[in-house]
């Protein structure tokens, strides 16, 4: 991770768009930015020249939102946290005024993530977490089969295949039975889902690994990335993901870890 020195003279706001859960958040916040200084500027309104950083409040799908709009420049995204479980978030509610301190002075490191290209598109079909093609709920089962770098590793009937990055690996992949990647692994996750298979596992593919997807039945799946339906893939039709390292950048608090964000957040699930 490194860390950012530079001033924050002007700021992105995101939120989660439920206004009344955020109105002492953006009330706070608003506050601080006029006391040092710094020009928010709220998504609607977002145009011309760049923020120095982005402020999320919302949960992990307004951070995802940020984190895309920004991908591919210098504009570190710190989330503070008004979701369920947050685990994109920099920081929880809890801590507002202390965490908007340091996001307004610019005293966070920042990860940088990568993200999965489909189809060679940069610019629209990315995905942060992940990439998933899913059977449709008119359709009793899919037919896909998978090639890492030109080999045959699966055909098999199923209700979709997940392509997850390590920030993905616990979201959408882990729900279906998918290992959990740290980040700072370069490389990604093929996980099927409901696969009609005595054995299958997912696989980590290396960084450089290209990833090709086939839709092997006469019907069409949809290609749902971050959670949004960008497409559909046809019958006989392939799909490409590659890996694009650096892509995005979530601050992080000055010795926060992986590890330590997997403790605090996912393991509250089981308590």
């Amino acid at each position: 991770m490194t860390q950012v020195t530079r001033a924050i003279r002007r700021a992105a706001v995101y939120t989660h768009n439920r206004p009344a859960e955020i109105a002492d958040g953006i009330r706070v916040l608003t506050d601080q930015a006029r006391k040092m200084g710094v020009e928010l500027v709220f998504e609607s309104d977002e145009q011309g020249a760049q923020a120095d950083v982005c402020i999320v409040l919302g949960g992990d799908g307004a951070t995802l939102r940020a984190l895309r709009h920004h991908a591919g420049t210098d504009v570190p995204v710190f989330a503070i946290n008004y979701g369920r479980i947050g685990f994109l978030a920099t920081v929880d509610r809890d801590d507002l005024p202390s965490a908007l301190e340091l996001a307004l002075t610019g005293r966070f490191e920042v990860a940088r993530l990568p993200a999965l290209l489909t189809d060679g598109h940069s610019t629209e079909r990315f995905a942060i977490n992940e990439v998933s093609f899913q059977r449709r709920s008119d359709m009793n089962v899919t037919h896909l089969s998978y090639e890492i770098n030109g080999e045959l590793m699966a055909r098999v009937p199923c209700d979709g295949l997940i392509a997850a990055t390590p920030a993905g690996s616990t979201a959408y992949s882990l729900s279906v039975g998918g290992p959990i990647v740290a980040w700072g692994v370069e490389g990604f996750v093929v996980n099927l889902i409901a696969p009609h298979a005595l054995v299958s596992r997912a696989v980590v593919a290396a960084r450089e690994d290209v990833l090709r997807v086939t839709n092997e039945g006469d019907e069409p799946i949809d290609i749902v990335i971050d959670g949004m339906t960008a497409g559909e893939l046809s019958g006989g039709e392939d799909s490409e993901i590659t890996f694009e390292a650096d892509v995005v950048g979530l601050a992080q608090l000055p010795g926060s870890s992986f590890y330590q964000r997997f403790r605090e957040k996912l393991l509250q699930l089981t308590s």
